[in-house]
């Protein structure tokens, strides 16, 4: 699992079962299990969680993961989605309805994760493994259209790659 893979998976897990209202107090909770960020690094990480704060019963304020109080998906567009897949994703292959996305290992969870919060009606679910994502579409001939679609959101990442070569 990537650094920032790693970074992002447990500070997810932190705004899970924790109240923290504060970035110094993330930080602490971060740097307290070995993982050492700057403030800078943690807003930028919240900003590509699309984390919030939101108000508890007391009026007190804290870090949460994307859902509103209904339990509907809190919907970012595709800018998040773009984000995580600039990050994240390797390569993108697709089959009748679906659509296999590869990761660096440790990785698939999160992006798995990305694409069932970010909406996107043409897929019905993922399941994750270690570094692969199965994306199963909801047209049974959906696989290449939505590979494509998010394929062009890691354009920047394939471009990057390239360059490299």
């Amino acid at each position: 699992m990537s650094q920032r893979a790693a970074r992002l998976h447990r500070l997810s897990e932190l705004m899970s079962t924790q109240r923290i209202g504060s970035q110094a107090d993330l930080v602490s909770a971060l740097q307290q299990q070995g993982i050492s960020i700057t403030q800078a690094t943690l807003s930028r990480d919240l900003e590509i969680l699309g984390a919030l704060k939101v108000h508890d019963a007391q009026g007190g304020m804290y870090y949460s993961l994307p859902l509103d109080a209904t339990g509907e998906v809190y919907n970012r567009g595709h800018d998040r989605l773009s984000r995580v897949f600039e990050e994240l994703v390797l390569s993108i292959e697709f089959s009748g309805n679906m659509v296999v996305i590869h990761t660096p290992s440790g990785a698939a969870s999160y992006v798995a994760s990305a694409i069932d919060r970010s909406g996107t009606g043409s897929i019905i679910g993922t399941v994750a493994g270690s570094d692969t994502v199965l994306a199963v579409t909801r047209a049974i001939d959906g696989g290449e259209a939505v590979a494509t679609e998010l394929g062009a959101l890691m354009k920047d990442n394939m471009e990057e790659t390239q360059s490299d070569a």
